[in-house]
């Protein structure tokens, strides 16, 4: 809250899912496609299955460019972006990570020069050193996605961290092994998707009959261990998590439907693996693609629903998704939140913000925009300064309601998934003022009755 502000036009959340979403495919990709090339080759050097090896060999190419070069830039966007848009929580994520992601990053140095190496050295070293490279280089990678699923899992399930401010109790949080369940499966399910490409350069047909079932036998384990995964992810939820967004008449519906639209993913991905497992023949340039858009569809379908299930935190029980963290509403509801956010009272060019202005850009700008995406306007309609007045003295109160649950109680907060307004009267005041100002016109209309 204390930064700089940028916002966007689409949505500072917008630009992160599109950035974050790329990202995990590839690298989800590069974790199940290196176990996979590990285990592949491993067993076509004991058999001489020399179809299976060529298999291994032509995706080789696409592992390299996708973990390594993709991988790595887009890796860079995520870092560029969250500290842009959450710079508040980023600071905090490494500052109590901050040998875990000195961890991962050794392990992401390792997959490159193993995986650079590896693809270096086809025919040019003993099959048992080029085994021992692909399977250091499927050893880093996964271990990269042990890594950051403790960090990802503890943003929404902190388990006993707030209380005890263990790093292991963050980390070995409640939804740690459920989501490293589901996120191994999808591993294993994308890799052999992209893949099963490869096989459709193979000019032997009874050979790339069998490549094709091995592949799609691989894709349907990892697609029923994602399953499991997905089950035990959402059992660990919170219970107020479960009622609110998953439940039989979740409070927003979108997330009902992004819950609903992964599990039919997820089991369109299975069926369609199972078919190519009986009927190997099928697997064609189609087939392959739709597997690889199902498989992704899980991927993208479960980001979205864990990033949105976490509302109306950023790191869920200590940070709201305005950077305003928990144990500060008291205090900056004397000093005002303006005392924190003095760059949200500053434009670039050196425009003063008016007051009712820059207290939106502080509390609302990380989710709303002024005229984009959850344009502000829209969302308030022909909401009055009166009304929005009202609106704001509800979402304040709401701050004594989270500071109830964090310490055990089972209060609801009236607004569960926006952050409390915290504040003084006068900023509260003054931002109920601008919000009226947005649709001045139209609530003259309404209120005349035309």
């Amino acid at each position: 809250m204390d930064y700089p502000i940028r916002e966007f036009a689409a949505g500072g959340g917008i630009l992160i899912a599109v950035v974050a979403i790329l990202h995990v495919v590839v690298s989800h990709f590069a974790v199940g496609g290196g176990l996979l090339m590990a285990g592949l080759e491993t067993a076509a050097v004991r058999r001489g299955d020399r179809p299976m090896r060529d298999l291994v060999k032509r995706s080789s190419t696409i592992l390299l460019l996708l973990s390594t070069v993709f991988g790595a830039i887009s890796g860079v966007g995520i870092w560029f972006t969250i500290g842009v848009v959450h710079p508040a929580a980023t600071s905090s994520l490494i500052h109590t990570f901050v040998w875990a992601w000195a961890i991962e990053w050794a392990f992401f140095l390792l997959e490159v020069v193993t995986a650079l190496a590896w693809v270096a050295t086809w025919e040019k070293v003993s099959p048992k050193t080029h085994l021992l490279l692909i399977r250091l280089y499927a050893f880093a990678a996964f271990m990269s996605l042990v890594v950051i699923q403790g960090i990802l899992g503890f943003m929404l399930t902190p388990g006993r961290f707030p209380a005890t401010a263990s790093v292991a109790d963050g980390f070995l949080n409640p939804t740690y092994l459920p989501g490293l369940l589901f996120r191994t499966g999808v591993c294993f399910a994308l890799g052999a998707a992209w893949m099963a490409f490869a096989t459709l350069r193979e000019t032997d047909r009874p050979a790339r009959a069998r490549l094709a079932r091995v592949l799609a036998a691989f894709g349907a384990a990892g697609l029923g261990l994602a399953g499991i995964g997905w089950i035990a992810w959402e059992k660990a939820l919170p219970q107020g998590v479960q009622r609110l967004f998953l439940g039989e008449k979740p409070l927003l519906a979108a997330l009902a439907s992004g819950r609903a639209f992964t599990l039919r993913a997820l089991l369109a991905a299975a069926l369609l693996a199972l078919l190519v497992v009986v009927l190997p023949r099928l697997q064609s340039w189609p087939v392959a693609i739709l597997g690889l858009l199902a498989c992704a569809g899980v991927l993208g379908g479960y980001e979205r629903v864990r990033e949105g299930v976490r509302k109306p935190w950023v790191l869920s029980e200590q940070m709201f998704s305005n950077g305003v963290l928990l144990s500060e509403i008291d205090a900056l509801n004397e000093k005002g939140v303006l005392s924190k956010a003095a760059w949200a009272t500053r434009e670039a060019g050196g425009r003063t913000v008016p007051k009712g202005e820059a207290v939106f850009r502080a509390e609302c700008s990380s989710c709303h925009t002024r005229d984009g995406y959850l344009s502000i306007r829209k969302v308030a309609g022909a909401m009055d300064a009166d009304l929005a007045t009202l609106f704001l003295t509800a979402l304040r109160d709401d701050g004594a309601n989270w500071k109830a649950r964090a310490s055990g109680k089972d209060v609801r907060p009236d607004y569960p998934f926006m952050p409390p307004f915290v504040g003084t009267d006068e900023e509260l005041n003054a931002l109920a003022a601008w919000i009226g100002s947005l649709n001045a016109p139209q609530t003259a209309e309404v209120t005349n009755g035309r």
